[in-house]
């Protein structure tokens, strides 16, 4: 293929290649043409421009294919546009030759059409240039058209388009000859041309004046005639020429487009009769004065009226929303005329008038759903509000006129129903789409919505009845805060008017709707109101015999509450079922006997209130079963079954009732065995048992009863064919933004559509699509469908005789009738085998014997040779079931051979497209069957088939049986994936266009074939790379194909290449065609962009962007009109779509695609995407709010008046988004949360302020978070004062996050301050709002959530500021102290519950706050210098804080108790129910607790923490008040806070009450902690420990857990479990934090035990005390039962887990094995040291006895860590593990144990033990050299020297190696040791004990003073060195000190001379440097002291050296003089000093 990519054809390589490569060749040079033509110079072009276009030219001779003509004409026009022009006329005048040519032979015809295309691409590219030719080429076209077959009108048709395109106005002359042909063509045979036709005219009328003016009228009757027994495609482009014609029609008013003829003015009336005309009365022409008088018989047929629809919205839509907006009254009641009285014959029949209805609700919801800001569908809503009000008036006028003559008025209700049906359903649909922000017009009373609507509840059409009722449904989904009380306005509308037919039916159905509506409102109702409604609804059916005008009506009303009451689910229901299975049980007769009599009595109206009553009771058991699954335990199983058998046994006996009381009852009977059917496809069928045969005979009479008359096979058979099998059929069956309307032409014409009335129980049912009302389909199909679906599960259950009988039966039914019948039997036949099969298969059930495989077979041979397409794509299915549940392999060869046999003898499309399709089920559920030799049989006969050009269809479904083979196949097909390969791209590029289906199976094809080859395609090979060559070159032919579904298969299959080798797809390519196909007419088109889009930008996001933007830029023409990528990016043109798009799938993708684009570019393209967010929250729906509009004026310099602001803002492009709907609005601002977190992960400048503007002034590309502050708080403040109360919520979560992130960012201008501190007035007026008494509470809960926020936050540090958001606390407080009783009745109570908690949350998380910084506060600051900010902030801020809450506290208390004695209730297991409370809690009631749950969980953890701190500041009775009583200066509250909630009569002790408080939050925190769920939270499980931390920190606690060592235990294990499921460090610091304060309880208890003991016992008897403390006499510890060995346990595990070295299993040897120190992390090493600081309080705890058993491992584990972390460090500092363990060995071995005279002996031997381990350390292991820090072992050493008792470490051979360990430090050269050596040798030498301290002194002092003397040779060179000497000086001092007076002098002779050696003289003084400076002013400074204090031995030194006396003369001397001199030159002195420092510093770096 590389041979193909050159400017000229490489013919030579061209003409080696064979018949299907040459097309290949040419097509894919062809394509490479195109692009190097744009790219390559002028005079390149024009040097080779004549031999290219020979090329060309004489490519049009070699016949070539669709897409290669097509390209071949593009590439021809541009060539010309490039280059030179001349030879242009010579090219066309051939191409009118060949379109002259009289030759018709088909091998001739592709290169007619070929000279037709390149015709329209010439004149398209050169236009003007051509004007002189253009009228001789027009009209050789038009004579060619005459006697061209359909392809050849379809070319034609399309070059036209083209030639009028580029001529433009210069085209007039042939303007009415183009016209004339088109409009033959409109009315073709063929679709695709009437679709060319359509185009074609579109250009048309751009120019051609008379189409909009005087042709009007023939226009439009055309376009309807155009539309009869058109398909999906003519309607979509005949309704858009209308549409845009009529729409010109109108517009055109303007002058400037008057030309020479004068035009006539039509209005806006004329136009929409004239579309009236056509929906009301099709083509069938016009008698405009009398259109009255034509009483024709027909009625206009669906797919005019279909078409005329879309037309209406294509008007509409060209016209604009602002247009609507001008106009909408006039339209609506156009709209609605069109199914009113006036035309009587559009509503004559039941389905016509449905369908009618469709059409007029589809047209209001497409204009003002689609075209309408939010502003103007509220006016909209008024307008329809209007409306119902004037048809109510005609109703009402007609029910009052009690007149029998006037009777005629009856006609006006009937025919005005079905506007009001219309309107009630737009009403509602228009509410249901605004939600909360349409809270305004209800409350605004002028507009009377709510009181129009229920004033028609009592119409008297049931159609309307039910319209008003969904409408109420539909309001009380937008608004919550309405569900309640219209429930209460119906339920007592229906009581006092039980009377009333209407009324009861009327406003059963509004309540039972209104129910329906609870599943969507989260917040609920409140829960009595079930049990209003169960009463109310027994009273109904108690009192439907009373009265017999009524009785039908209330039984129908009484069951249908209870069936709507279901919806509510088992907490409601539970307690109504008994009642409810009472009524069940008494609405059948309880044996067969009372049936008989029942038979014999009653007429047929009795009859029909039986049989209603009946299937009402049915009904609401199916409600029951599907919506209380919970409740169906086997008790209630066994009470529901009783009445089934009465009930079949009533359906048996039906028919016999039906003859003896007439056909009245017919469709009662119908909707009873519907009920009855569908109840028991719900049930499992072992409940039914015995009555199996009995109601499979009745589904066989059923299923093949004589008097059905429709034949509806597109209802039934969709659900039995496979999803991916439905594509190649009609493609209505897809799905599309016209399915609502489109699905009336499935059905055919005699069928009504679905609608509500038709089953009234499906008001309360969750809508299967979206949001639109339910539709029902009628009783006597939809019992056809139920039967179906009940056969397949009946049949599966009976014998297998019983079920062979049955298949018999139905065979036989099916041969034996006759014509159009037959079809219909065998349709309900075969789809209940279907069903039957695919239920057999999904339970992996049997068929059975053998001989049942002959009836199955023969039903589904039949109809796979049946004429309806749908019926063969079930049995193809069925076909492949059936082998799937025989499961016997040659069985399935057999089937595959008949299908082969057929195959080859067949010659009729039926057999052939059925069998082709079954090969592809057999083998899509059977791989097996792909052994390779059927493969191959199977594709060859597939290929066979698919080149059948005689007939599309074969082709279609053969290649989608081919596509399902490659699919099943896998791996297996590789063999024939270049033979498949080169078929598809065969056929891709030779059939016509205009067999779209052909293209989309062969897409399909394609798609599987890459999935078959996968990571393969990314391969270098050769093969491989011309596979992917070709791959590609079908993928581009695809997407040039004009029809939207095989651009979409194209899409996905590019898509599918990019997921496999990513690097060899053209991503601008791919990213051009998906921005231009993102707003197209097509579904699922535009679902095959996104889903494509949205793989693209999970790698690519940002190369995506990118491509969208320069492609915008580039692209000359408008790429899509709706998209304006070009200013808003790719991502916002996605946001324009999310807004308008309505399909649920899309706009899930559309989000997905626009997060993955957020996650990688949110934060390199921050300001775009802020911007972004930020446009969509400014275009609020309230005008007022919109501040950008002017501004956005001014920068486009339109200096506009005022009053163009608002129309501005539709037209002008200025303003990116008009009204974003509140769903996208909601959406931005999330995205601003995920913006926010996605600059978390980024940059520390996007949460630093002066840096960002530091890097900001470096680089101004630079852009960060903290810089848009303000843009944030804004949006958040826009969204959280919205009238919506999704965006409410959603713009409080930002202001959450915002104030999270920000709060702690300092405000570098004002110190001491933060940044947030300048928008509180911001934050206070976007929380304000949220505390109006309407506000829902789950918005409330939010604001409490942000306040709490806020506030901890510590960002308004000003008492005053900080009361404005503190009183909206405060406020709800005191909402919430009445109780669950006090809050608003409108809601669940469960929602009260959440409001309540929340409230106290907040307060607890201030208290919280409040008091740490309280606390930080007391602390005296550790750091002199006390900022001013840490002042300000604390001085009044923390106190102050605390003083706010302090108010409440007393209350809050209260609250606080009773909210977690409420959450222990509820935690409690399910065993314990009976013991709970009947009424509820302090904050729930019992019904609702499973729902209040859920809030105790979210909040209990604060609420602890908080009472916790409350109760340890003030509640507990603290026994002894110098015992840390409350710190905090705060006075105890009164003893009755401490009275627990519920006060009883019996008053307790406030020992009692502290007792169940401490247990209560004791025993929540356990619960919690010991059984954490996944999903518990890092905050509840701190702030847990915390809660338990704070009840530690007093002494009475305390003492509790110390006396309680059960209590111990059982929390240091739950603790241990906390460490070892959590790895949180803070979370695990925290536990052990709890562990000590444990430890330290139970030290306090073992003293106190001993104290008492000892003052009890007095001092005589010492030796009997009996022993305290863990261990007793025996040392003994009991696992489970010892708190210090539960204790042991848990530090070792944070110990091994932080340094498993420790470990000696994990270790593998029981000794010291040699591993490298290492340093932990910051978090381990903090972890370790609260460890061992746990580790050292253990003995404390113990029996001397216990401490003996203990001490070792306690040893271990601290020499351990010593050993495992002593890592040198710089400077000599000890790592903070090392110093920790240090201070634990330390507190060990000073343990008053060590000197208990029971374990003194034993501890002295182990302290031994552990001394030698500490030397051992030193010494090499395994003859390695471990690189231990000296100083932290020789400190160790040291430790235990100076803290165990003498006989530990006086024994000579440790002492002896001790001493060594000294010497050998003292020769160590690291300065840094030396210096710690002797301040060690310090600390031993001062030691008080001569037996400790002597041998050390006689061992090393020589060394150290010969160290000293060495000075004089070797001076000091630093500040280090200097130290050394100094602390060797200082030691020597000592040893002076506490020498015996004998040897002082000889110690004082020593110590002299080395000090008087450091003494300079005058010269030398000056010249040295300022270390010997230093040194010797320390000598000298000495000298002066140790001179007085030992003067005798001082002058006999000064004696005996009269050198050294000189020395120390001169030097004071010189000292006293330097004194004197410091004084005059202080200047002097100045400046060296300073360079000395300078200087010091850079040495010492």
């Amino acid at each position: 293929m590389e041979l193909a990519h050159s400017l000229l054809l490489n013919e030579e390589a061209y003409n080696q290649l064979g018949e299907v490569q040459k097309a290949e060749f040419i097509f894919d040079w062809l394509r490479y043409l195109e692009k190097l033509l744009l790219a390559t110079s002028r005079n390149d072009v024009k040097e080779k421009q004549k031999t290219l276009v020979e090329q060309l030219l004489s490519l049009l001779n070699s016949s070539p294919g669709p897409p290669t003509r097509k390209l071949l004409a593009k590439n021809l026009g541009v060539l010309y546009s490039i280059g030179d022009t001349f030879s242009v006329y010579e090219t066309i005048d051939k191409c009118n030759d060949l379109i002259r040519s009289k030759d018709d032979s088909p091998s001739y015809l592709p290169t007619k059409l070929a000279a037709v295309v390149c015709l329209g691409s010439l004149y398209k590219k050169l236009g003007r240039m051509l004007v002189n030719t253009f009228t001789d080429t027009v009209g050789n076209i038009l004579k060619a058209m005459k006697s061209a077959e359909s392809q050849g009108r379809y070319e034609i048709m399309l070059s036209l388009q083209n030639i009028l395109n580029g001529l433009g106005a210069a085209a007039t002359p042939c303007h009415r000859d183009v016209y004339k042909a088109a409009k033959s063509c409109l009315t073709d045979r063929s679709m695709a041309v009437r679709c060319a036709a359509a185009k074609c005219l579109l250009e048309l009328q751009k120019e051609a004046i008379f189409m909009w003016s005087t042709d009007l009228d023939s226009v439009a009757t055309l376009c309807f005639k155009s539309f009869e027994g058109s398909n999906y495609d003519v309607r979509i482009s005949v309704s858009k020429l209308l549409g845009t014609v009529l729409a010109k029609a109108i517009i055109s008013k303007h002058p400037g487009a008057v030309s020479r003829q004068s035009i006539r003015r039509v209005s806006l009336e004329e136009v929409l009769e004239l579309l009236g005309t056509g929906f009301l009365r099709g083509s069938s022409g016009f008698l405009r004065a009398s259109g009255d008088m034509l009483k024709g018989t027909s009625s206009v047929s669906r797919d005019v009226r279909v078409g005329v629809t879309q037309a209406y919205v294509v008007f509409v839509s060209t016209l604009g929303g602002t247009w609507l907006e001008k106009n909408f009254a006039a339209f609506l009641s156009h709209i609605l005329s069109l199914v009113s009285q006036s035309h009587p014959k559009a509503t004559q029949t039941q389905p016509d008038a449905v369908c009618g209805r469709r059409c007029v609700s589809f047209i209001l919801r497409a204009t003002i759903g689609g075209l309408l800001g939010e502003k103007a569908q509220i006016a909209a809503a008024k307008d329809i509000c209007q409306a119902i009000w004037k048809l109510k008036k005609v109703v009402d006028a007609v029910m009052n006129d009690g007149n029998v003559e006037t009777r005629v008025g009856s006609t006006d209700v009937a025919a005005s129903q079905h506007m009001l049906v219309c309107a009630l359903q737009e009403l509602g649909n228009l509410l249901h789409s605004l939600g909360t922000t349409v809270a305004p017009l209800l409350q605004d009373s002028s507009a009377g919505i709510l009181d129009s609507v229920i004033s028609v509840i009592q119409h008297p059409s049931i159609s309307v009845r039910l319209a008003a009722a969904w409408c109420l449904h539909c309001i009380a989904v937008a608004l919550p805060s309405y569900l309640t009380p219209l429930l209460d306005r119906c339920l007592e509308r229906l009581t006092v008017l039980k009377s009333s037919p209407e009324a009861v039916t009327g406003f059963s159905f509004a309540v039972a709707a209104l129910l329906g509506a609870v599943k969507h409102c989260p917040l609920g109702i409140p829960h009595g109101k079930g049990k209003i409604i169960m009463t109310l609804a027994e009273d109904l059916l108690c009192s439907a015999v009373q009265n017999s005008r009524l009785s039908a009506q209330r039984t129908q009303a009484g069951w249908l509450l209870i069936a709507a009451l279901m919806t509510l689910g088992p907490a409601v229901v539970s307690h109504h079922l008994a009642r409810v299975l009472l009524l069940w049980k008494c609405v059948f007769p309880v044996s067969s006997k009372d049936l008989e009599t029942e038979k014999s009595r009653g007429d047929s109206f009795t009859w029909q209130v039986t049989l209603e009553g009946r299937a009402g009771a049915l009904c609401a058991i199916k409600s029951f079963v599907s919506h209380c699954g919970d409740l169906l335990t086997e008790e209630v199983i066994q009470r529901l079954l009783p009445p089934l058998p009465c009930a079949v046994n009533l359906l048996t006996q039906l028919s016999s009732v039906l003859k003896t009381y007439g056909s009245t009852l017919k469709t009662p009977s119908v909707v009873y065995r519907q009920r009855l059917y569908e109840l028991l496809i719900l049930l499992p069928p072992e409940t039914y048992e015995g009555n199996l045969c009995a109601v499979l005979k009745e589904l066989a009479a059923d299923l093949t009863a004589s008097d059905i008359q429709v034949a509806a096979s597109a209802f039934l058979l969709p659900p039995l064919c496979h999803q991916d099998d439905l594509v190649i059929l009609s493609p209505l069956l897809q799905e599309t933004d016209h399915r609502f309307i489109e699905e009336q032409l499935l059905l055919g014409n005699g069928i009504a559509c679905g609608s509500l009335e038709y089953d009234p129980y499906s008001i309360y049912e969750k809508d299967v699509e979206g949001d639109s009302v339910p539709k029902p389909l009628p009783p006597i199909l939809s019992v056809i469908s139920s039967a179906v679906k009940l056969f397949g599960v009946v049949c599966a259950h009976v014998g297998e005789a019983q079920r062979l009988f049955i298949l018999e039966q139905l065979l036989d039914s099916v041969k034996h009738s006759k014509g159009a019948r037959q079809q219909i039997v065998q349709l309900h036949v075969v789809s209940s085998l279907s069903s039957f099969l695919k239920y057999l298969a999904i339970s992996k059930g049997n068929l059975g014997p053998e001989e049942m495989r002959r009836p199955a077979l023969a039903l589904v041979m039949g109809a796979l040779e049946s004429p309806n397409p749908l019926l063969r794509c079930a049995a193809a299915e069925a076909w492949a079931r059936l082998a799937q549940v025989v499961d016997d392999g040659a069985f399935t060869a057999a089937l595959a051979q008949v299908s082969f046999d057929k195959l080859k003898s067949a010659r009729d499309v039926v057999t052939r497209t059925g069998y082709s399709l079954a090969l592809g089920s057999l083998h899509r559920y059977l791989g097996g069957i792909s052994s390779s030799q059927h493969l191959n049989s199977c594709v060859g006969i597939l290929y066979t088939l698919s080149q059948d050009t005689t007939s599309p269809d074969v082709q279609t479904w053969a290649l989608h049986s081919l596509s399902l083979i490659i699919d099943s196949a896998g791996p297996l097909y590789h063999m024939q994936v270049e033979p498949t390969l080169s078929l598809i791209i065969m056929l891709l590029l030779n059939v016509p266009p205009t067999h779209a289906e052909v293209h989309q199976s062969l897409g399909r094809c394609l798609n599987a074939l890459i999935t078959t080859l996968g990571p393969e395609l990314q391969g270098n090979s050769t093969s491989i790379s011309t596979l992917r060559t070709s791959c590609l070159l079908g993928c581009a032919v695809m997407q040039d194909n004009p029809d939207c579904l095989v651009q979409a298969q194209a899409i996905s299959c590019l898509q599918q290449l990019h997921m496999f080798a990513p690097r060899h797809v053209n991503l601008s390519n791919l990213v051009s065609c998906l921005c231009v196909n993102l707003c197209s007419p097509y579904l699922l088109l535009r679902r095959a962009v996104l889903a494509c889009l949205r793989q693209l930008v999970q790698r690519e996001a940002a190369e995506v962007s990118e491509h969208a933007v320069m492609l915008a830029k580039d692209s000359r023409e408008e790429l899509t009109p709706d998209a304006n990528i070009r200013e808003v990016g790719l991502e916002g043109a996605l946001l324009t779509l999310l807004d308008k798009e309505t399909d649920q799938k899309l706009c899930h993708d559309i989000k997905e695609t626009l997060n993955h684009m957020l996650t990688s570019m949110a934060v390199d393209k921050l300001s775009f995407w802020l911007k972004l967010c930020k446009d969509v929250l400014a275009a609020s729906a309230d005008f007022t709010t919109v501040t950008c509009v002017d501004t956005m004026q001014e920068e486009e310099g339109d200096k506009g008046d005022d009053a163009s602001v608002l129309t501005t803002r539709n037209d002008d492009k200025s303003y990116p988004y008009t009204n974003p709907r509140w769903a996208t609005r909601v959406f931005a601002a999330e995205c601003v949360c995920r913006i926010i977190n996605q600059c978390e992960n980024a940059h520390s400048a996007h949460f630093d302020i002066a840096l960002a503007q530091e890097m900001k002034k470096r680089d101004s590309r630079n852009d960060f978070l903290v810089l848009h502050l303000a843009d944030l708080i804004r949006m958040a403040f826009m969204a959280a004062t919205d009238h919506s109360d999704q965006l409410r919520l959603s713009g409080l979560e930002t202001l959450l996050v915002v104030i999270r992130r920000f709060a702690a960012i300092p405000e570098p201008e004002f110190p001491g301050h933060v940044i947030l501190e300048q928008y509180q007035a911001n934050v206070g007026a976007a929380l304000r709002p949220a505390f109006t008494s309407e506000t829902p509470p789950d918005v409330t809960a939010k604001a409490c959530q942000v306040c709490s926020a806020w506030i901890a936050s510590g960002v308004v540090s000003d008492l005053n500021d900080l009361r404005r958001v503190h009183q909206l606390l405060v406020s709800s407080l005191t909402k919430i102290q009445a109780g669950k009783e006090a809050l608003s009745h409108l809601y669940n109570e469960s929602a009260s519950t959440m409001e309540i908690l929340a409230v106290l949350k907040a307060w607890a998380e201030v208290y919280v706050i409040a008091v740490e910084r309280h606390k930080s506060h007391r602390q005296p600051l550790k750091t002199t210098t006390c900022s001013e900010e840490s002042v300000r902030n604390g001085s009044y801020s923390s106190d102050g804080l605390l003083d706010l809450v302090h108010t409440d506290l007393g209350t809050l208390s209260r609250l606080w108790l009773a909210a977690l004695q409420d959450f222990a209730l509820l935690t409690l297991p399910s065993e314990f129910a009976s013991q709970l409370p009947v009424e509820g809690g302090a904050f729930y009631t019992a019904e609702t607790s499973e729902n209040a749950k859920l809030h105790y969980y979210n909040s209990w953890a604060l609420i602890l923490h908080a009472t916790a701190l409350w109760l340890t500041s003030t509640g507990f009775v603290v026994a002894d008040p110098d015992e840390g009583a409350s710190h905090l200066s705060r006075p105890v509250t009164p003893t009755s806070m401490c009275q627990g909630s519920s006060s009883g009569a019996t008053v307790k002790s406030p020992e009692d009450v502290c007792t169940d408080r401490f247990h209560l939050i004791l025993g929540i925190s356990v619960e919690f902690l010991c059984s954490l769920r996944s999903d518990a939270t890092m905050e509840s499980i701190t702030a847990c420990l915390h809660a338990l931390q704070a009840l530690l920190d007093v002494p009475w606690p305390r003492s509790k857990i110390g006396s309680d060592q059960d209590l111990g235990i059982e929390l240091l294990n739950v603790l241990h479990r906390v460490i070892l499921t959590r790895e949180s460090p803070s979370i695990q610091l925290a536990s052990l934090e709890v562990v000590r304060q444990i430890i330290c309880a139970a030290q306090e208890h073992v003293k106190e035990k001993r104290r008492s003991a000892e003052v009890d016992d007095g001092a005589a008897e010492k030796e009997t005390l009996p022993e305290f403390g863990e261990g007793k006499d025996t040392g003994g510890l009991v696992p489970g039962k010892s708190l210090v060995f539960a204790t042991l346990e848990l530090c070792v595990c944070i110990l091994v887990r932080q340094l498993p070295e420790l470990n000696p299993k994990l270790t593998g040897s029981p000794g010291v094995k040699a591993t490298k120190p290492q340093v932990l992390s910051e978090d381990g090493s903090r972890l370790v040291s609260a460890a061992l600081v746990i580790l050292s309080e253990l003995p404390a705890v113990c029996s001397p006895e216990g401490s003996i058993s203990i001490l070792p491992t306690i040893l271990y584990l601290t020499i351990g860590v010593l050993r495992e972390t002593a890592v040198k460090l710089p400077g000599g500092q000890l790592s903070s593990t090392v110093a920790a363990s240090l201070q634990a060995l330390k507190g060990i071995l000073s343990s008053p144990m060590a000197r208990a005279e029971k374990s003194h002996t034993a501890w002295t031997d182990l302290l031994r033990s552990a001394l030698t381990t500490i030397l051992d350390c030193w010494d090499p292991v395994d003859g390695t050299h471990q690189e231990l820090d000296e100083i932290s072992l020789l400190t160790a050493i040291t430790v235990f020297i100076l803290s165990t008792s003498p006989e530990v470490t006086t024994i000579p051979c440790l002492q002896k190696r001790c001493i060594e360990k000294f010497k050998a430090t003292l020769e160590i050269k690291d300065p840094v040791v030396q210096i710690k050596t002797y301040q060690l040798l310090l600390s031993i030498f001062q030691y008080p004990n001569p037996a400790v301290s002597y041998p050390y002194i006689y061992s090393l002092v020589s060394s150290i003073v010969e160290k000293l003397q060495e000075i004089d040779k070797r001076k000091p060179e630093d500040t280090t060195e200097l130290q050394i000497f100094q602390e060797g000086i200082k030691v020597l001092e000592a040893l002076v000190a506490i020498a015996e007076e004998q040897h002082r002098s000889q110690l004082v002779a020593c110590l002299l001379p080395i000090l008087i050696s450091f003494l300079l003289d005058d010269n030398a003084l000056g010249s040295a440097t300022s270390v010997m400076k230093n040194l010797h002013d320390f000598a000298l400074q000495n000298l002066m002291q140790i001179g007085p204090q030992y003067s005798s031995v001082f002058k006999n030194v000064m004696a005996s050296s009269p050198a050294l006396k000189a020395r120390l003369e001169a030097a004071i001397k010189g000292n006293q003089e330097n004194v004197k001199v410091k004084i005059p030159t202080s200047k002097h002195t100045k400046n060296p000093g300073k360079n000395v420092s300078i200087q010091l510093k850079t040495n010492f770096l």
